[in-house]
């Protein structure tokens, strides 16, 4: 039987709205692909040697959706299929570099990017009415929910891998965790596609590791964290921070809608001039994340939390970088759709 936390988890997620029109700008989206799109819809990374991986590939895909671009969508597909999808499970091998022979230089998965590209091609099966693609989804996220989950101090948790994070005697025996993976909108999907899977008790899981890590003394997760004991502490052989993998946690829990009180220790951890690396052994900022695309998402956190409203600057797209411009523009999707008073801008009728 689901637990009421969980069962309450997923009657927040499921009232997630349908998809609406494309609100990105025509100049925000072309700006977007021009600094970021090959013409054979490579995804680059541009802050990571420009390779390109299944995150980039899977966060391509959600965007072209959103923006209802079907030539972009089937380009970035295209790559995606041609380069990544070569695994056996039909899984994506994760990282792709432009000057490697062969490019592909790690087959192992990803499972953030396996999810962004089975959610690609969910949002596209449904705006395109293509059940083709709808059915590479599902088939997906089987292979996900039978391959990528396990058992972590008794939760139903998100492997990040499938080498290389199943733990040792350092971690008594318990899987190394990203907390970032949990994209919590797509669980809810992933559950219609495959009711064996209980997803809803995963996103349940996500939602625990953050009331575990709200008693640290960072009072946030690090970006690689080992549960066990009724706790969680940081991975071996991980830096212990918060960081750029950290980042996602709240722009993913504002775009599902769950509680706002789950964003307030990322709050906490904020100052006016945005979010900042956390050394999770004494809670204390050890660098700032100062790029407009991440200030966005504080700066949505405080009008979720206040209903300040967001500075213009950070109103519309800034490509500075790939990882930055790609979180701006899930955020902004998040706040025009959602919370316009936010950007000054009236609710649609």
């Amino acid at each position: 039987m689901r637990s009421l936390a969980t069962l309450a988890l997923g009657a927040a997620l499921m009232t997630l709205p349908v998809q609406a029109a494309s609100v990105f700008s025509p100049e925000e989206w072309q700006s977007y692909l021009a600094a970021y799109v090959s013409e054979d819809g490579r995804v680059i990374d541009t802050a990571n040697g420009n390779i390109s991986h299944s995150e980039s590939q899977g966060y391509g895909l959600v965007l072209a959706a959103l923006a209802e671009d079907r030539a972009s969508f089937d380009r970035i597909l295209d790559f995606t299929r041609d380069e990544l999808l070569i695994r056996d499970d039909g899984l994506a091998a994760w990282r792709w570099e432009p000057d490697a022979d062969p490019h592909v230089t790690d087959t192992n998965n990803a499972t953030d990017g396996d999810m962004l590209i089975a959610y690609g091609l969910l949002l596209a099966g449904d705006l395109w009415k293509e059940p083709a693609f709808t059915e590479a989804a599902a088939a997906m996220a089987r292979t996900i929910g039978r391959t990528m989950l396990v058992s972590a101090d008794g939760l139903p948790a998100i492997l990040p891998g499938g080498k290389g994070f199943a733990g040792g005697d350092n971690t008594a025996g318990q899987p190394i965790l990203n907390p970032s993976y949990w994209v919590f909108e797509i669980l809810p999907r992933f559950d219609a596609l495959d009711p064996v899977i209980d997803w809803t008790a995963v996103g349940a899981a996500g939602i625990e590791l953050l009331h575990r890590a709200a008693a640290t003394p960072a009072g946030i997760p690090g970006d690689w964290v080992v549960l066990a004991g009724g706790g969680i502490g940081p991975a071996p052989d991980f830096p212990a921070e918060f960081g750029y993998n950290g980042i996602r946690i709240p722009l993913y829990l504002m775009r599902a809608g769950l509680d706002p009180a789950l964003l307030e220790p990322f709050r906490a951890r904020a100052s006016s001039a945005g979010l900042f690396k956390i050394d999770l052994s004494t809670g204390s900022a050890i660098e700032p994340i100062s790029e407009p695309g991440y200030r966005l998402i504080q700066a949505a956190m405080e009008c979720t939390a206040t209903g300040q409203t967001i500075p213009e600057e950070l109103r519309t797209l800034q490509t500075t970088s790939y990882y930055a411009a790609t979180l701006q523009l899930l955020m902004l999707d998040h706040l025009r759709r959602q919370r316009p008073a936010c950007l000054g801008l009236e609710a649609k009728p």
